[in-house]
């Protein structure tokens, strides 16, 4: 009877590995933080506000957010505004994105409003409206 040495690991057949479970923890990653910060019992802090901000600023800098964010300081501010809350963006300015020049004051408490009962998982329900112009 030959004995034979086992294959060299370069003609190992590899191992396959279903696709669910390199998909899983990933899909578990991306739900994780936003199911903490929904449920961590306290508000987005001012702090926090401005450090993911920033975050968003340096990403759409870098172009990850494409060069229509790049074309105007008012297409970045609308770009950032995104990144930092896709679903208060949508809330307060979807319809009507910031123009060239145009400060809302109104309409950025509101964002930040937003961000507030976001971040402590209550409804949204009533927030654009909630300031007044007077």
């Amino acid at each position: 009877m030959l004995h034979r040495p086992p294959p060299h690991p370069s003609r190992r057949s590899p191992r396959r590995i279903p696709a669910a479970c390199c998909l899983l923890p990933l899909v578990v990653a991306l739900l994780l933080p936003s199911a903490a910060a929904k449920s961590s019992g306290r508000p987005i802090s001012d702090n926090e506000i401005r450090e993911k901000k920033n975050a968003c600023y340096t990403d759409v800098e870098n172009g990850l957010w494409g060069w229509a964010c790049q074309s105007s300081a008012t297409e970045k501010e609308n770009c950032v505004l995104r990144c930092l809350s896709p679903e208060c963006y949508n809330l307060i300015y979807g319809g009507d994105p910031l123009e060239e020049g145009e400060l809302d004051y109104i309409r950025g408490q509101e964002y930040k409003y937003c961000m507030y009962k976001s971040s402590l998982g209550e409804s949204l329900d009533g927030v654009k409206g909630s300031f007044s112009y007077s």
